[in-house]
């Protein structure tokens, strides 16, 4: 069958790969996938892997190099192992790739996406949403509603990030928000804060192509161009008595977008972690006293909220459909995909890949 593989950094290939043994386990379900979202740590692994992707045996799953990729997306379940309930053969489903074990420390408080052992469909498992086939367990599948597309339901997973984001920030009707970066992440968050009732949304985005998005994402949110004018400046002007926002969500991972949070939030306010940052970062730990700032640091999500998610996405109040910029085959995922989406030049957002 065909798969898209990673094997080093910049060496991404179309092969064509044993498909799985029809012999599933008793918990096993055989998945056919639809659409595959290219997702920023695919990227990390594309620029400077293998990072996420197991070199050496991975110690829960036993992955190993190459990895067929893809860990955003949706699929039809093609067979199941006797065992298997919640799903059945010809369903559509949305895959929540998150595995670990269920007796572990965190498997027994129900926070399996904290396991030390944890792996990921796409990164560090045999299978990947990248390929024909792929076999996952069946607490990786959440079924898809007939008004919830395939499209959506692969990005219901990214979509999590975003809604676990809005979540740890206690964002409610009436908020104060900002959002910092508008990535894939950060537009995601954008909807999240929107759809969760925030009533004041401030972003922050360097970016003319994403600054020009979240206003049609969200067309009453207040756009800021950091290199423009000051953020903070700009976010007290605007708030009650000049205090700044309730909650701050840190979606780029870069030290300068952390600090404008601290700066916008109010006293006694949350900042959101979201961005992964690949260094450490130098922060003003006074100012933090001194305002009583709320730091919340997230992991993935929680991975009983898929069907929350999903029920968000059919009401209508979670659009992320409308993040996406291109769906192209795996045939040409390294050029239409891979280089297109870090090439300045070309504006891209999301790009989903159909095997």
């Amino acid at each position: 069958m065909k798969a898209v593989r990673f094997h080093a950094a910049k060496d991404i290939r179309v092969e064509d790969v044993p498909a799985p043994s029809k012999r599933l386990g008793p918990n096993d379900v055989l998945i056919k996938p639809l659409v595959t979202g290219i997702c920023g740590t695919d990227l990390h692994e594309y620029i400077a892997g293998p990072i996420v992707t197991p070199q050496t045996p991975h110690v829960y799953t036993g992955a190993t190099n190459p990895q067929i990729l893809g860990h955003e997306f949706s699929a039809i379940v093609a067979d199941t192992g006797a065992a298997v309930e919640n799903v059945k053969v010809g369903d559509r489903v949305s895959i929540q790739p998150l595995i670990s074990p269920r007796d572990d420390y965190y498997g027994r408080r129900g926070l399996y996406h904290l396991s030390e052992k944890m792996g990921c469909v796409g990164l560090s498992w045999a299978w990947g949403g990248m390929s024909e086939y792929a076999v996952v367990n069946d607490y990786n599948v959440a079924v898809l509603p007939k008004g919830v597309s395939d499209l959506q339901g692969a990005m219901i997973e990214p979509a999590a990030v975003a809604v676990y984001a809005a979540d740890r920030g206690g964002v409610q009707s009436g908020s104060t928000v900002l959002v910092s970066g508008v990535g894939p992440i950060g537009a995601l968050t954008l909807l999240a804060v929107k759809a969760a009732g925030a009533g004041q949304i401030f972003v922050s985005e360097p970016n003319a192509f994403r600054r020009k998005m979240a206003k049609e994402l969200v067309p009453s949110a207040i756009v800021i161009d950091p290199a423009a004018e000051n953020v903070a400046g700009v976010i007290r002007s605007m708030t009650e008595e000049g205090v700044g926002v309730d909650v701050a969500i840190e979606c780029v991972g870069l030290e300068a977008s952390l600090n404008t949070c601290a700066a916008a939030v109010r006293r006694q306010g949350k900042v959101v972690q979201t961005g992964l940052h690949m260094k450490p970062a130098a922060i003003d730990a006074m100012l933090w006293a001194l305002k009583d700032i709320t730091l919340e640091a997230t992991w993935c999500y929680p991975v009983q909220c898929w069907p929350r998610i999903i029920r968000m996405v059919e009401a209508g109040i979670f659009p992320i459909e409308k993040i996406v910029t291109a769906n192209i085959s795996a045939d040409h995922v390294v050029k239409q995909g891979f280089d297109a989406l870090l090439d300045k030049s070309v504006n891209h957002m999301k790009i989903l890949v159909t095997v």
